[in-house]
């Protein structure tokens, strides 16, 4: 295996702990409960007690089938008396939640989600809120205090404690955590634990509506939190500003297909509300600050110092439970409409790559009351209908994938403890004391510093902060809820137009006809420098403002009758603001480019057409190189010795491929190890020159085909650069890009030859290649690995190398029929209960397995014929 191959192990392996995205908060609780399995700290050894149908599962309260019954709940309204609330459940487990007020609705949500998955709320608000050692003892320590630290309790605080407590937004979250205690209350009465609470003897407080919130901070952190501006510097200091701005750039050096192709406009910078900079506050009369490719001055002057402050915070992120730091998850959302679709109406697709996990991160559920009426997934632990459709409007959201997060350099001094110089003046730090709780310890005291830009991270070296915009709070919340009951793209728009973080692609599909898609969320704009790498404390470096709303990338009935957001940038090189470089902030474009292929080359589409689509694994970037390396291998080309027997058969198989990175296709196999070990010909000789220190960070330092930005420049040169200097090792001699390609070749050839044996034919990719689903409870109670289709690039994505523990967590197709009506259907794997006793734990698995739909819940229909229903009463 070349070091390519064993970096995409570790890169795999480090994935599973940091997979982010929008949206992943039960990762975390996959590597905590993993870890209880095993045992540690004061927790006993807990393995054998978890296998299914043996030990703790047999007399755990969730192992069996929910009955038909009425449940008395305190919460509800006085009307639901007369007019009881309903939950039903198909023989899937599907919920749909019927009652007579909004109120009541979001109750029965919180009593629902609660009543399948409490370990995994629970677990979600102990991370989000620093509290994890609490239940697991010193070894989760480095997790407390960095999410304390990093302000999640503080923001969620701050943002109830503004909350106008009579708005739909407030009083959701009352009644969703008034659902939450309820069932709590039972469960206390009762003493039917979950198995978790039951071992560890550590049970779960009541919930409130800042737990929620806290919830939803940390979703936000999973999919804008990044630490890619330290590997900048790293990366700086290794290869030089020059050469690493060339190989990792602001704008994409291949082409790519932005749903918003512009005429774009400088509106200026809008202000951030309530922001604590000074600069902030005049960014209304600022202009936008365009930051253009090129080198940086600044990359010469990364001292030692300062490297080591950035390898501290790499050391501290990268020990972290799964998912807690973005790390560019994949995802995919298209609409199209007009001629396009059969009917002339519109359709929607969604489906979001998240870290695949058995019980799903989603909570299938329609939900309804007067005035409300939708059908989709929800984030257990906060109330709201996240993706899905209502009466009117469809929609999927992808990770835009912008940068939401600066890091500030402070100016500090011996001589002034805990201060700091800005905006021309020595200042004081805010200072915040916390005690955190230990399981079998005594607590243990941290104390945070905060400068204007946020906390500080570290003081090793330098004393760095960050200033994340997730820190400022976001009512995402009063969107969801708008957007749940919107009924045209004026009111859609609207409900975003205050959404600050995570920057997601909203995409959209309605009763009458219409798509579009918005990239709603903040995009900061600093005064001055390089955003991608720390910057200068001392204030001329600050936030100036965010791009207005009106500017941000979006369409809206596109003439193509096609929208497609799939992690792609989302605008072209044009455009006047700086949203990300193509360093860990955009996906290089192959899905993006498959899915415009496809749909612009279809007509009168149906769902079946799109789930082909959302099921396709062909590779194109594959389809652009192949014929680039057949090219470099023929007899007659520059350099080239003949090709032996087995390289000939292995020719022979890539030649006759068709780009599918099917189960028994060995095209695939050949293709995936040429492209891995040509990125390490190319650049590995740079890395070891450069000294480049990977261990620092694998996940953002690696050389594998995982590094977007490479694929991005490698691509480029293969195609129109086959001279570049980076083809030519450091001191050796010059080489062009089939001279590598060959050696490439032949180097994979014989690499697999020696792992499969037999000959090219036989070197399926299912032998390399599998996909897994994480259980929290261990591999006894997860699915695979299994032979698997699909890579990184392929629509039907499979990420975390050769055993992909990253795909489709959800995929939802949406049809408005000429009648306008909505004809849903919707799969995740797994299955509604967190039990791994219950029949409804990994009983959807084999439909999304199979590319499969169910149909998703209807919402407003109070006459369910369901055999299994829940009466709900005060």
């Amino acid at each position: 295996m070349t070091r390519a191959h064993g970096v995409a192990v570790r890169r795999r392996r480090r994935l599973a702990l940091r997979c982010g995205n929008v949206l992943v908060s039960l990762s975390v609780s996959a590597a905590l409960l993993v870890l209880l399995g095993a045992g540690y700290d004061v927790i006993p050894p807990l393995g054998r007690a978890l296998v299914p149908g043996h030990g703790v599962w047999t007399s755990a309260s969730g192992g069996k089938l929910p009955v038909s019954q009425t449940l008395r709940l305190s919460g509800l309204s006085r009307l639901a008396v007369r007019h009881p609330v309903r939950v039903s459940f198909t023989s899937q487990g599907l919920a749909s939640i019927s009652a007579p007020t909004d109120d009541d609705a979001w109750l029965a949500l919180g009593y629902t989600e609660a009543s399948l998955r409490l370990t995994e709320m629970d677990l979600e608000r102990r991370i989000a809120e620093g509290r994890l050692a609490q239940l697991a003892g010193r070894s989760q320590l480095d997790s407390d205090e960095f999410e304390l630290r990093l302000g999640l309790l503080r923001t969620a605080q701050q943002e109830w404690a503004q909350m106008p407590k009579a708005s739909p937004a407030a009083q959701a979250l009352i009644s969703y955590a008034r659902g939450v205690n309820d069932y709590l209350a039972r469960v206390r009465a009762s003493g039917k634990w979950p198995a978790l609470f039951s071992l560890t003897r550590v049970y779960p407080r009541n919930w409130t509506p800042v737990d929620s919130l806290a919830v939803q901070g940390l979703v936000s952190q999973e999919a804008s939190f990044s630490t890619t501006p330290l590997d900048y510097e790293l990366l700086e200091r290794s290869l030089g500003p020059a050469r690493t701005m060339a190989w990792f750039p602001v704008l994409p050096p291949n082409q790519q297909s932005p749903y918003d192709t512009g005429p774009y406009r400088n509106l200026g910078l809008a202000p951030i509300p309530g922001a604590a900079t000074a600069s902030a506050s005049v960014a209304t009369t600022a202009s936008a600050v365009v930051t253009r490719p090129g080198a940086t001055a600044k990359g010469a002057q990364v001292s030692a110092a300062v490297a080591r402050a950035a390898s501290a915070i790499l050391a501290e992120t990268g020990a972290l439970p799964a998912g807690q730091i973005y790390s560019a998850p994949e995802s995919n959302a298209w609409a199209a409409n007009g001629p396009r679709v059969a009917g002339g109406g519109a359709m929607l697709a969604g489906d979001p790559h998240l870290l695949l996990t058995l019980p799903s991160i989603w909570f299938e559920a329609a939900v309804s009351a007067p005035g409300l009426a939708v059908s989709g997934v929800s984030v257990p632990g906060a109330p709201g209908i996240l993706i899905g459709h209502n009466a009117h409007i469809a929609w999927s959201i992808t990770d835009t994938q912008s940068q939401q997060t600066l890091f500030y350099d402070e100016q500090t001094s011996a001589s002034r403890p805990r201060e700091y110089f800005w905006d021309g003046q020595w200042r004081r730090m805010q200072v915040l004391h916390y005690t955190i709780p230990v399981r079998g310890a005594a607590p243990v005291p941290l104390t945070v510093d905060v400068t204007v830009h946020g906390p500080v991270l570290t003081q090793a070296g330098q004393t760095v902060s960050v200033d994340w915009m997730g820190a400022l709070g976001s009512p995402d919340l009063a969107a969801v809820l708008a957007i749940d009951s919107a009924g045209n793209f004026a009111q859609f728009r609207a409900a975003l137009a205050d959404w600050r973080s995570p920057v997601e692609n909203f995409v959209y599909a309605d009763d009458r006809g219409n798509i579009g898609a918005i990239s709603a969320g903040y995009y900061p704009q600093v005064r001055h420098g390089d955003p991608w790498l720390p910057m200068p404390g001392t204030g001329a470096d600050d936030v100036a403002g965010v791009i207005p709303y009106a500017a941000v990338p979006q369409v809206y009935d596109p003439p193509t009758h096609v929208v497609v957001a799939a992690n792609q940038r989302p605008v072209g090189d044009s455009y006047p603001y700086y949203i990300g470089t193509t360093f860990d902030f955009f996906d290089p474009g192959y899905r993006a480019d498959a899915e415009y292929g496809y749909l612009l080359s279809h007509r009168s589409m149906r769902a079946s057409s799109f789930a082909a689509l959302q099921n396709d694994i062909g590779d194109e970037l594959a389809s652009v190189i192949v014929p680039r390396l057949l090219a470099a291998l023929k007899r007659d080309a520059p350099h080239a010795a003949p090709l032996s027997p087995l390289e000939q058969a292995a020719e022979h198989v890539l030649s006759s491929w068709n780009r599918q990175m099917a189960v028994g296709s060995a095209g695939a196999s050949i293709w995936w190890w040429f492209w891995s070990d040509y990125l390490t010909a190319v650049f590995q000789p740079w890395w070891r020159a450069s000294k480049v220190p990977v261990h620092q960070d694998w996940v953002g330092l690696a050389l594998n085909p995982g590094q977007f930005s490479l694929d991005e420049a490698l691509e480029a040169w293969t195609v129109s650069g086959q001279r570049n200097s980076a083809f030519s090792p450091p001191g050796g001699p010059p080489r062009d890009a089939a001279q590598v390609m060959r050696a490439a070749f032949d180097s994979a050839v014989e690499q697999l030859s020696a792992k499969l044996g037999g000959g090219p034919a036989s070197w399926s990719w299912g032998r390399l290649h599998t996909r897994q689903l994480l259980s929290p409870l261990g591999s006894a109670l997860g699915y695979g690995p299994r032979a698997a289709s699909g890579d990184l690039w392929t629509v039907d994505a499979a990420e975390g190398g050769l055993n992909a523990v990253v795909g489709p967590s959800w995929r939802m197709i949406v049809n408005w029929s000429a009648a306008g009506k909505p004809v849903a259907e919707g799969i995740y794997p797994g299955g509604q209960s967190e039990n791994p006793a219950s029949p409804w734990y990994s009983n959807l698995l084999a439909d999304w397995w199979s590319g499969r739909y169910l149909p998703m819940p209807a919402a407003g229909l109070k006459g369910s014929s369901s055999a299994l229903v829940w009466e709900l009463r005060p």
